[in-house]
């Protein structure tokens, strides 16, 4: 109990990633197995947000692959984007093995809110600097990656869309190590991963990721943090597997278009760097990723800026950030003038499928403004304004999008949060 106070005093007053790290996995409310030299501790944390979107003929989502709505064409106003409540239960079992089980309750991909293991691990701590663990570990792309659900440890209201939806999978079913090495004032950490997961669209499709491996390393000096990822991994997107299957119908020329951008067990890689600077007055951070399939996924790219500065319990938040397109987003697909005519209905509905399938690859860019009242211990309720300038065409990240949805043009999205701690 006293590293957890001593980590959310941070919190309100300027939090190094480690630090809010520890807020999310160590115990953070008071039972009574939580005193010193307990065997077993339970803590917990909840958003309970609010969201608008201007536009009535989508959905503004927080993932839009396991989110089933959202704000703006389902609700005007929508509690679903950002509320959830999640538990931990840990176990220490002497000084070198513990445990972890975290249940998250938020929406899914079929419209409820059922609650699914987020974590599920045992550690072993080889020695002092050096871990590894097996089970169900939080994957490790980004800067904020193990606590990107606990509203509480975040300036904003979420992690910036454009960058965070680059891998949407926040989970690893498998295994991971740590070393930790301190050379001078240096705190430099290696991570390695490797295992699998998988995604339930809101169609019900299973899309999944297999062999998935990656490599990390932060580096710590004070209020700086600096951190890179390199993941690679194969993927399958189960629900446009019909589509290529019948382009496949079409002979050689279809076969090709099948091969070239159908995901089934495809390589995925994604590349990230970021880094923060986190005072007690002032903070700033940024990240930059890349992503590239060989498939109808594309290649992708994002990146963000954000930073605030503390007037005791109230903190102010500027953030920019951008996702675009570094492949081509159509193609002229299957030339109906090679087969008979009779045909020429069909191959334009397929081709009209898949350049639908290549526009989905998200183009846009946000400024968004908010603000943070940590207005009791443990709580706070942020309020944030978003302006989305979504690409030529390009439906951005936004979802559920109807017939009467004009690509491109803007959207504004407010939204507001309750995060807590308990």
């Amino acid at each position: 109990m006293r590293g957890i106070r001593r980590c959310v005093a941070r919190t309100r007053h300027g939090l190094s990633a480690i630090g809010m790290v520890v807020v999310m996995l160590a115990p953070a409310g008071s039972r009574a197995d939580d005193s010193p030299g307990s065997m077993f501790s339970f803590s917990g944390f909840g958003t309970l947000g609010l969201v608008h979107s201007s536009e009535p003929n989508a959905d503004f989502v927080a993932s839009s692959t396991s989110q089933a709505s959202g704000a703006g064409f389902s609700r005007s106003w929508s509690a679903d984007v950002d509320s959830r409540l999640g538990v931990q239960f840990t176990g220490n079992f002497g000084t070198r093995i513990s445990a972890v089980l975290q249940v998250i309750s938020e929406q899914r991909s079929d419209n409820t809110f059922t609650p699914h293991v987020e974590w599920a691990n045992v550690k072993y701590q080889v020695t002092p600097d050096l871990y590894i663990r097996a089970g169900r570990i939080a994957l490790p792309s980004f800067l904020v990656s193990d606590y990107r659900k606990v509203g509480y440890a975040n300036p904003w209201v979420r992690p910036p869309i454009e960058v965070y939806s680059l891998v949407p999978v926040t989970t690893n079913d498998g295994m991971d190590a740590s070393y930790r090495l301190g050379i001078g004032q240096y705190t430099n950490t290696v991570q390695v991963t490797y295992g699998q997961s998988d995604i339930i669209e809101p169609s019900g499709t299973v899309d999944k990721a297999r062999r998935v491996w990656g490599v990390s390393g932060t580096v710590e000096r004070g209020a700086l943090t600096v951190r890179g990822t390199y993941q690679h991994g194969n993927v399958t997107v189960a629900s446009i597997a019909p589509l290529f299957d019948a382009f496949r119908q079409f002979g050689p020329p279809g076969i090709a278009l099948a091969d070239k951008y159908d995901s089934d067990a495809r390589p995925f890689d994604f590349i990230g760097i970021g880094g923060s600077y986190d005072t007690v007055r002032w903070f700033a951070m940024g990240e930059w990723g890349s992503t590239e399939s060989h498939s109808a996924l594309g290649k992708r790219s994002a990146w963000y800026l954000s930073g605030g500065y503390r007037f005791g319990k109230i903190t102010p938040c500027l953030t920019y950030a951008e996702t675009r397109a570094d492949s081509e987003t159509s193609d002229p697909g299957l030339n109906a003038a090679a087969f008979p005519p009779e045909l020429a209905g069909i191959i334009a509905g397929l081709n009209a499928g898949l350049n639908a399938l290549l526009r989905t690859i998200p183009v846009q860019r946000t400024i968004s403004i908010g603000g943070r009242w940590d207005f009791t211990k443990n709580a706070d309720l942020k309020l944030q304004y978003e302006h989305i300038q979504l690409g030529t065409g390009s439906a951005g990240t936004l979802s559920n999008t109807q017939p009467a949805f004009q690509p491109g043009g803007t959207v504004n999205v407010f939204s507001a949060a309750v995060d807590f701690l308990f």
